[in-house]
């Protein structure tokens, strides 16, 4: 049988992207792609890109305050969004244009609208055109949901955030992800006074237990309000903004709500469970460790499939599926070990196990360490920073590594690499330490803490 392209990819993101235009440049695939937004997906035009240079934006203040206790004389003045964000949008053009480029110099044809599946073989794109493939690559992402509540509607996600008018002089954050921490962050970093409500008994959940605790402390001390335990009743519209009431019993009002209490795979009205992909509970594709569907011919990378939520795990996985079925080099998924930040201020890093984790698996020592840094301590703020080794007790190994301080995202990338090859506490004792650094103390911390 004869196809109209070897791969259609539904999705331009990061995994849909790398994918079409590997398989279209490296392997001789005819690619086509569809897109029924903007090219470059959720981390270039709506998370990850953005979200940081908005923390860069945020943190200007802070270091302001520092200059004038290191004898700068800084001149006052304030934060203005309208010129930040006509950059910030400016900036994401550019790198959708990049994208573009990037699949049209690999010969992938594309298609600016939204396309479902019809078949094992045949997707279908919103003018009614159809078009046959030897293998169907779904990428489409994901999605932030509203939860179901009174008022939903009025609130914003993060999606929308980016494009405000004008920036709120009291915000509503509800969540205890990493997205709602980290905006809160920037938020309160740009001046808005911000609030931040979870129904659970402490923010970042999955990660490690110590980590967390620091992390929520410096927010508040940083000056986010943040109420743990707590979750939005209703919300409604009145005069003077957004009436919230909470199960703590405070009824208040914000100029904007920010709802950041989950994502969702972008699967819905693709056609799939007609087409015979099956679906889990959340509306994610199932896949193996090929990141193959349940039909043969179809795959599924990315956010979609509900793996690991990560720009770079979904062009690890894109290029894993171009090795696999155009390379003739059957190459699984490792989504052993992955290094990641959170982008909080401070920031997190974490790759491994978390301690409680571990302890579940196997004995471990804990080295963990807690201190000022030497440049904010000069400047007479009280930050704390952390640093701490989750070891095995039998094979010595690192399990885990966690670290919170400011540029701790480009600590963890450095110390993924010696974990990621099995580097044991000995190996870390053996190491020099580089002076005066904060990331000294991974490499001087002798005595465990404590054992479990």
């Amino acid at each position: 049988m004869e196809f109209d392209y070897d791969l259609f990819v539904i999705g331009g993101g990061s995994g849909g992207v790398r994918a079409a235009r590997v398989a279209a440049g490296e392997a001789g695939a005819k690619v086509g792609l569809a897109e029924e937004s903007r090219y470059g997906g959720t981390c270039v035009i709506r998370g990850c890109v953005p979200k940081k240079l908005m923390v860069f934006a945020s943190e200007y203040g802070s270091i302001a305050e520092d200059a004038q206790a290191y004898g700068w004389k800084m001149m006052a003045g304030g934060f203005d969004w309208p010129a930040f964000r006509g950059k910030l949008e400016a900036e994401l053009d550019r790198l959708e244009g990049v994208y573009r480029r990037l699949l049209a110099n690999s010969g992938v044809e594309t298609f600016d609208q939204r396309a479902r599946v019809v078949d094992a073989h045949t997707v279908e794109l919103a003018d009614g055109t159809r078009k046959t493939a030897k293998h169907v690559l779904l990428a489409m992402g994901g999605w932030p949901v509203k939860p179901d509540m009174p008022g939903a509607e009025l609130a914003i996600t993060s999606n929308e955030i980016f494009h405000l008018d004008e920036l709120p002089k009291r915000l509503l954050i509800l969540g205890g992800g990493y997205i709602a921490c980290e905006f809160a962050c920037i938020m309160n970093g740009l001046g808005v006074e911000t609030t931040q409500y979870y129904r659970g008994a402490q923010i970042l959940r999955g990660f490690d237990g110590e980590a967390r605790g620091l992390v929520s402390e410096e927010m508040m001390q940083s000056g986010v309000d943040l109420h743990l335990g707590t979750n939005i009743i209703e919300m409604k519209k009145i005069d003077d903004g957004i009436w919230v009431k909470a199960t703590n019993g405070e009824e208040r009002v914000f100029d904007q709500v920010m709802l950041a209490t989950g994502r969702a795979p972008n699967t819905t009205g693709i056609g799939l469970e007609d087409a015979g992909v099956k679906l889990g509970r959340s509306g994610e594709v199932l896949v193996d460790e090929y990141s193959q569907t349940s039909v043969p011919s179809i795959y599924a990378i990315g956010d979609v499939t509900n793996r690991v939520q990560l720009t770079p795990v979904a062009i690890r996985e894109g290029m894993a599926f171009v090795e696999t079925v155009f390379k003739g080099n059957p190459t699984p998924v490792d989504h052993e070990l992955i290094p990641t930040a959170i982008f909080t201020q401070p920031e997190v890093g974490t790759v491994g196990l978390s301690e409680e984790d571990a302890r579940e698996k196997e004995p471990v020592e804990i080295y963990c360490t807690s201190f000022k840094p030497m440049q904010t301590a000069f400047a007479g703020r009280t930050d704390r920073v952390l640093m701490k080794l989750v070891v095995s007790k039998e094979t010595r190994k690192v399990l885990g590594c966690h670290i919170v301080a400011p540029g701790a995202g480009e600590m963890i990338q450095m110390a993924g690499i010696a974990i990621k090859m099995g580097a044991t506490k000995e190996d870390f004792d053996r190491t020099v330490a580089v002076h005066p650094t904060m990331s000294e103390e991974i490499v001087t911390m002798r005595q465990p803490i404590r054992t479990a």
